[in-house]
């Protein structure tokens, strides 16, 4: 029979690889692109490591002075959060560049071809 330690770390370890899963299925249909997947792969497998590893999240939790481990799961949990935020955004400002000056260029094409319709044939 499972102790309730036991039935957390399979409950934990299920949970972290549906999600691990999820993420590899999404860029096996070309949902996602791998380099934005990455930052989730390496957080669902910390997730999975601590899932096997309880003695590592004590370890890491007391190393970083936090006294109840599962609260160093919240936290990488913010901290994964943020860092894709950040990722993301990082992302949207390039797009946004590269968007202006595709904008630009197609204004100034068209322009151009405006001025090759003004003139008249020879």
């Amino acid at each position: 029979m499972l102790t309730v330690f036991d039935r957390i770390q399979l409950i934990s370890l299920a949970g972290s690889l549906f999600f691990m899963f999820g993420i590899l299925e999404l860029i096996r249909r070309q949902k996602i692109k791998e380099a934005y997947a990455l930052l989730w792969l390496v957080f669902g497998g910390i997730f999975i490591l601590f899932s096997f590893w309880k003695k590592g999240l004590d370890y890491f939790a007391a190393l970083a002075g936090i006294y109840y481990p599962p609260a160093l799961l919240f936290l990488l949990l913010i901290v994964a959060e943020l860092l894709i935020l950040i990722n993301y955004s990082i992302v949207i400002s390039s797009n946004n560049d590269k968007l202006k000056s595709l904008t630009q260029e197609i204004a100034l094409l068209r322009n151009e071809l405006e001025e090759i319709k003004k003139k008249p044939e020879q």
